[in-house]
This record gives C-alpha cells, structure tokens and sequence, in this order.
C-alpha cells in the first residue's frame, strides 16, 4: 500500500512538473520565436540594402542560441536529443567588414539556419500548443481544486465557467473540482508523456535529416582525427620540452655534482658532503617534477578509482565553491574518463579565469548510453560569446569520442555546459 501511494505521488509530482513546465514553455514560446523569426526575416531581406549584412549575424548568432536552450531543455527535462548541424567558421576568418560579409555569407548558406527558421515557424503554432497541452491537463486542473477549496465565493457572481461548469454556488464548485480531479488523473497519466511529444516535434523540425546528420558525423569525425593527432604531437613535444628543461637537467646536474664529490671526497670531505647534499636536494626535485609530469599526463587517482573521484580530487582544489554530484554505476574506458577529466578540468580553470562566478556545480551521470557531463555556474554568463577560447579544444577532445558539447550562458548568468560522450560502462 504504502510503494502504490508512493508511486502515485510521484506520478502526480512529475505531471505537475510537466505542466509547469509546459506552461513556462508556452508563454516564452511567443515571445522567443515570434520575435526571433520576424528580426531574422527582416534582416535577411534587407541584405540587398546592405544594411541586413552586418544586422543578420547578430540575428542568427540569437535564433542559433535560443534553439540551443531548447535543445538543452529538451535533453533535461524529457530526454530527447536533438543534434547540433551547425557548420563551423574558418579558423582564418577575417576581421572587420571583410570578415562580417563573410560571417554573413555563411551562416545565410548554412541549411541548418533555414531549418533554425523553419523550426522558429512551427514553434510558434504547432509547438506552442504542444507545450500547452500538459499545462492544460495539470495547471488547469489544480484550478478546478482551488475553485471547490473556496474561490467559488469570490467567482459566483462574476459568471465564471470552469470548462463546461458554470460557477455559481458549493454544488458547481464540486463539480469543477471534480472535473479538475478528473484533469488531474489524465495529468498524471499523459503530462509527462505530452511535453515529451513537444520536443519529440521539435527535433523532428529542428534535427538535420540522416543523410546531412551522417555527413555532418563523418565530417566532425574527420576533423576530430586530426585535431587528435595534432594534440597527441603537441603533447609529446610538451612532454619532451618539460623533461629537457626540468628533471633531465636537474639529472644531467645531480650527475656533474657527484663527478665533483668523487674528486673531492679524499681533499676536501667538508665541502663533498655539502655536493652529497646538493645531489640529494637535485634527485628529490627531479622525483617531484616526474611525478607531476605523470600526474598531468594520467592523474593516478583516476587510474585507481575513477571518473567520478578523480573530479572531486579536482574540485578539492579548485579556488571556487564547488559542489559534485556523481551518478555513475560503473566505469567507462580509460581514454573516455581521461578525455572527460581533462575536459572537466579545462571548463573549471575556464570558470576561475573568466566567468566572475563563486560557486559551481558538476554533475556526471549515464543515461541512454552516454556520459553526460553538467558544469553549472553562477557567474556573470556571456561564455557562448567567447565560445573560441578553452570550449574549442574541450568539443575537439570530446570529439574524438564523437561527444557533443552544448553552453547555454546567457548575459547576467548563469552558465551552464553540457557534454555527452556515447560510452558504455563496465
């Protein structure tokens, strides 16, 4: 009895859940793509004045965010992913005018903006009744309740209707809550189910066809290898510069110190004893420099224990609050925890550097066999702005792996990245 009430209230909790969330959906709905869809139409027609070339990528840089939050919203509130086709810019693209024509050359050629477009069409018709659906079923139906709890006294005289029921006395106001018991029912059993179906709608408008997703995969992929190859270089000669410069040389020291002990030991055992020291010293140094070389290259706590600890070894010493929520059954192979433990590590030293936050939050977890991955923090935002700086080399490691990464960071905070890394774990 006691499991059968407790899956009833978390029935009831998840259709509520879905209907505010539906109505939250359907009130930014109008606002979001209505607006979006007529700044992005206007601009784009008014290239051929000239003025639209510098307006229009300011404009799709906005319609590209806003579909990308519901992309987000989509993965966290019912578990649907929706990829990103997005083509990227040229590393060499130019400043100023030159490079703005440019910008606006592209990203007007780009066929995921007309389907950003298309999708803004249907988002603002078809979408928002979607999305209204599990508020109508939830929210409505808490109303029906509230309206026999009493509020019928304060509705009888002004003519109200609840649904189908004229409120007018005690007798309709159990009626309409009645039929909200009844709304509340179907809540439970179809909100969830129904704001699943919005963004179920919104992918199959907004996701790239399997022909473009497959070339897009194949192309990312490509791109991925090589920025792979390229980095796997830079950290050997990294890794060479650091043994050359640090404990090679203090080697290379330690060993002309113990020439001059052999030398001095019988003439001056003062001043060998002071070099046997100094060696010592040398031999410790280089120990310390080899260890932290290795700790950069596979940080042992990851090796014995995991992704999940390695992260908050790492949050231990990050300067910032930080708080680390771990949800893995198991572990993923080794390149995929390193890859996420470094991707991590970059996104909180990006965090410390730029984002004016005092506290973060890092959730890892597995669902629908991938490692998701959320670096939350309460800062000042803007990061999607600045997306070239450390978030670049974090989607080219993951990448590898073909991971997806997604920010939401609108101005004034908070920011929010997500990665998903397709694994399986053992």
């Amino acid at each position: 009895m006691e499991r059968r009430q407790s899956g009833l209230g978390t029935a009831l909790r998840e259709a509520v859940l879905a209907g505010v969330r539906g109505l939250g959906l359907a009130v930014l709905v109008p606002v979001g793509s209505i607006t979006l869809f007529v700044c992005a139409v206007l601009s784009i027609a008014f290239i051929l004045l000239g003025v639209g070339v510098f307006t229009t990528p300011y404009v799709l840089t906005a319609v590209r965010a806003h579909a990308d939050r519901r992309r987000l919203l989509a993965a966290d509130w019912a578990d649907v992913r929706i990829p990103s086709s997005y083509r990227p810019f040229p590393p060499d693209l130019r400043r100023g005018v030159t490079g703005r024509v440019e910008r606006c050359a592209l990203m007007v050629k780009d066929p995921a903006t007309w389907r950003d477009l298309r999708w803004l069409l249907a988002d603002m018709t078809a979408g928002w009744i979607t999305a209204f659906l599990p508020a109508a079923l939830t929210v409505y139906a808490v109303e029906g309740l509230v309206i026999a709890a009493g509020l019928w006294h304060v509705l009888a005289d002004t003519g109200y209707w609840y649904a189908f029921v004229p409120v007018g006395g005690q007798a309709s106001a159990l009626a309409a809550g009645a039929l909200g018991l009844v709304l509340l029912g179907l809540g439970a059993l179809y909100g969830p189910a129904l704001l699943r179906f919005h963004f179920t709608f919104t992918r199959s408008v907004l996701a790239p066809d399997r022909a473009g997703e497959m070339t897009r995969r194949i192309a990312a992929l490509t791109e991925s290898r090589h920025a792979a190859v390229d980095t796997s270089a830079s950290e050997l000669r990294r890794i060479e510069r650091d043994l050359h410069d640090g404990a090679q040389a203090r080697l290379v020291a330690m060993g002309m110190d113990l020439g001059t002990v052999e030398a001095l030991i019988e003439r001056d055992p003062a001043k060998a004893k002071a070099m046997l020291a100094q060696a010592r010293r040398s031999s410790a140094d280089a120990l310390t420099e080899l260890r932290d070389l290795v700790r950069g290259i596979h940080p042992p706590v990851l090796a014995e224990r995991g992704l999940g600890d390695a992260v908050k070894a790492l949050a231990l010493r990050f300067p910032l609050e930080s708080e680390v929520t771990v949800d893995l059954p198991g572990r993923a192979e080794a390149p995929v925890e390193s890859a996420a433990y470094f991707a991590v590590s970059e996104l909180l030293a990006n965090t410390a550097k730029h984002s004016g936050a005092d506290r973060v939050w890092v959730d890892l977890a597995h669902r629908g066999g991938a490692l998701r991955i959320n670096v939350t923090d309460n800062g000042s935002g803007g990061a999607a702005a600045s997306a070239g700086s450390g978030l670049s080399g974090v989607e080219r490691r993951i990448g590898t792996f073909d991971g997806v990464l997604a920010v939401s960071s609108p101005v004034g905070g908070p920011t929010m990245v997500t990665m998903e890394i397709p694994c399986e774990l053992s």
